[in-house]
């Protein structure tokens, strides 16, 4: 949603359907489809699962597949600028990452990623808004001047789907923890652009 925002026209893949998904979509393996038709497209953006990194699935011992690299890998072929957004513990994985945070964007949620750019693209670093609200602990109701915490089996699924939280107003719950606010992709398309000139695609 950030990148049509920005004015792109975008194509989504994904190895599961994807039924809320609002765009054009093609149900595959991305890091396949990058790599044959990655070329037509002039910005390429993906979000390899993010298990294999998280805290939580470390703690109940589940093995997941690095896909950060194959996925970098198959972006480079193309020749095209791009982007991989994931979680901050994977920064290891990743090559000189931004960071960005909800705070940035005015939103009741911290929710940091990280991006790394490739292919000729820079993206600029913003500054990190200091976290004056407390965090809704996980779970839990958001309280009054609480910011919220998207993860798990949260509450309050509406609140979380608003534009002062997410701005998914499609999304469910599942899509909801897995996303990213489209702000922040909003954001790095318009970098793009403002780098390259009006892209007529995005995948």
């Amino acid at each position: 949603m950030g990148y049509h925002l920005a004015g792109y026209r975008v194509l989504g893949i994904d190895l599961a359907n994807q039924p809320r998904y609002p765009f054009e979509f093609v149900q595959g393996d991305a890091v396949e489809f990058i790599a044959r038709h990655g070329r037509r497209f002039d910005l390429v953006a993906g979000s390899p699962p993010c298990q294999r990194y998280s805290v939580t699935q470390k703690i109940q011992g589940r093995e997941h597949p690095d896909l950060i690299a194959p996925t970098r890998e198959a972006m480079r072929s193309t020749g095209r600028p791009y982007v991989i957004e994931n979680v901050e513990e994977a920064r290891g994985e990743l090559i000189s990452p931004v960071m960005l945070c909800g705070a940035l964007f005015g939103l009741r949620t911290y929710r940091h990623r990280l991006f790394e750019a490739g292919g000729g693209l820079r993206l600029a670093q913003p500054p990190h808004p200091e976290h004056t609200a407390p965090l809704a602990k996980m779970g839990r109701p958001v309280g009054a001047g609480e910011f919220m915490h998207v993860v798990g089996n949260f509450s309050n699924v509406p609140l979380a789907r608003s534009p002062e939280v997410m701005g998914m107003h499609w999304a469910s719950r599942d899509g909801l923890r897995e996303a990213i606010p489209p702000a922040y992709t909003e954001l790095i398309g318009r970098q793009a652009m403002a780098l390259f000139g009006a892209a007529a695609l995005a995948c």
